[in-house]
């Protein structure tokens, strides 16, 4: 009869653990009130949830998140084992800690309530319900402001247009419950350059810490410092160079020599300054930006990096402006190459920040010239002289006025087309010596670039109907002619005022269009809320 109840049994327990099994929502339901019940640990369900928010009102922004999270999961708790709390939980707390060091300046909302889950003999009376919940929304807290950023909706006054990446809460835990230390660093999330920035910004908040980085005196008097002058400005401005890493040392000297000319280039290649031996007035005066306004600008580069899906970069090939640097890169199986100096859109007719493809290249192109241009400049020119049209190679056509391709076309010989709203696009330029100028937003909103031939050539390498040869030939005939790519490339244009290169050397550039301010800005009413 014992054996007859024992079988019994063995066969309900069978056949409700298949019943669980087989039903999702049955089976999550029926787990958790089953197992963590016996254990008397830990019980969820959305009701115990949402009343944990109710309590925590500072936390409420992650409540949608963390709801969502413990659906997909089947209300099975993340950061609790049997007995105790899984190693990820305290490297979650340890990167809480250290937001700062990831340019997030955010106040954690019930920081203490975190500090004591983690304190020796702490007097903490949190249930282990409200430790579970309490870490996920830590959780929520840490990838939305580390790897997301702010919020979409405030993305208009910023003119940001390249597509926000998108994340998922679920597929980054798992990634982290596989391999905890991916918290730190995944490339799968997180764009590389926002981890070159956050190297940066620490060496910075050190430079900071050490008070070191003292305003370089000046004399009114003097222009520009050259080789073998003697100053004790040449002096400081030796220390500030060994500080940010342009020199190896400071040998105290006060005078210009060729020790200090290495530095000088170096700090001028890679801040995008012309490479010559002058230290100007205006060259002191950007080495006396305070080194609070530096990491400043390096936090808002970071933020900029959240938004950019990591994807971006591991294309086969693909373009990249940055406006403030006035460079274009060409990228190829991750490796750089060609870099081309550019000039973009004045500050009255911006450049906008958006991503596309290239679908094809004109050779020779007629420039058909926008209306706001013969609205204004051109009409008046052409109120002058009547015959101004003529002397300048421009002509009527379908109810246009364009120039013709030639010597005096601004278009140069090569435009290079990505159909887009904003009426943008990369040409060549007839200018060649306006590259050389240390500020290049010269253009009506377009990119010109200096080395237009050479991307052309490259993006045409392995196109046989476009050899060489052909390519030369149709330049020389000022015909326009249309190149179509046998593959588009994706081209991004951007704008970070602040970039760390292969060498992990970072540069700062001028931010002409004044976003930065705006963005720092709408990052500190954030923190705020």
């Amino acid at each position: 009869m014992k054996k007859y109840i024992l079988s019994i049994v063995v066969v309900l327990c069978g056949l409700l653990f298949s019943t669980v099994y087989l039903n999702d929502k049955f089976s999550a339901k029926v787990f958790s009130l089953f197992y963590w019940k016996q254990n008397n640990k830990i019980l969820l369900n959305n009701t115990v949830i949402n009343t944990f928010f109710k309590k925590n009102p500072n936390l409420k922004t992650c409540q949608s998140d963390v709801l969502l999270l413990y659906q997909s999961r089947k209300y099975i708790p993340i950061w609790h084992t049997e007995n105790s709390l899984i190693p990820l939980a305290k490297e979650l707390h340890d990167k809480m800690n250290s937001l700062n060091e990831e340019g997030i300046t955010t106040p954690i909302p019930h920081k203490n309530k975190l500090d004591l889950i983690f304190k020796k003999n702490s007097t903490s009376n949190l249930s282990p319900t409200d430790t579970e919940l309490l870490l996920s929304s830590y959780y929520i807290f840490y990838v939305q402001h580390v790897f997301y950023g702010i919020d979409s909706g405030n993305f208009k006054p910023l003119n940001w247009f390249i597509p926000r990446k998108t994340i998922s809460y679920k597929q980054f835990l798992d990634s982290i419950l596989s391999k905890p230390q991916l918290l730190d660093k995944d490339e799968n999330f997180q764009l590389d350059q926002y981890y070159k920035l956050r190297t940066a910004l620490k060496k910075h908040l050190e430079i900071e810490k050490k008070g070191d980085w003292q305003p370089i005196q000046t004399d009114s008097t003097i222009v520009e410092y050259k080789l073998n002058d003697s100053s004790k400005t040449i002096g400081q401005i030796r220390h500030r160079l060994t500080i940010t890493g342009d020199l190896k040392q400071d040998s105290k000297s006060n005078v210009y020599d060729n020790e200090l000319l290495a530095g000088i280039l170096h700090y001028k290649k890679r801040n995008g300054y012309t490479l010559n031996h002058q230290i100007t007035s205006s060259h002191i005066y950007l080495m006396n930006i305070p080194i609070e306004k530096h990491i400043k600008t390096i936090r808002a580069n970071m933020e900029r990096c959240r938004w950019i899906s990591p994807e971006t970069t591991k294309s086969e090939e693909y373009i990249i402006i940055n406006i403030p640097s006035y460079k274009l890169i060409y990228v190829k199986n991750g490796k750089t190459i060609l870099e081309s100096n550019i000039f973009v859109g004045k500050s009255i007719t911006e450049t906008a920040i958006f991503k596309d493809s290239i679908s094809h290249i004109i050779l020779n192109p007629y420039w058909n010239i926008p209306k706001n241009i013969v609205d204004g400049e051109l009409r008046i020119a052409m109120e002058k002289d009547k015959n101004y049209l003529n002397a300048n190679d421009m002509e009527r056509h379908n109810g246009i006025i364009r120039q013709k391709p030639g010597k005096k076309n601004p278009l140069g010989q090569l435009k290079f087309m990505f159909p887009n709203i904003y009426a943008i696009y990369l040409h060549d330029s007839p200018s060649k010596s306006l590259f050389q100028s240390e500020y290049r937003a010269l253009s009506h909103g377009c990119i010109n670039m200096d080395k237009a031939k050479e991307l052309a050539l490259l993006l045409l390498k392995n196109d046989p109907e476009w050899p060489i040869e052909r390519i030369e030939n149709t330049l020389k005939e000022n015909q326009e002619t249309k190149c179509i790519l046998k593959k588009k490339i994706p081209i991004y244009i951007g704008y970070f005022t602040a970039w760390v290169n292969d060498s992990g050397e970072i540069g700062f550039y001028n931010d002409i269009y004044e976003r930065d301010e705006r963005l720092i800005n709408l990052l500190n009413t954030e923190n705020k809320n």
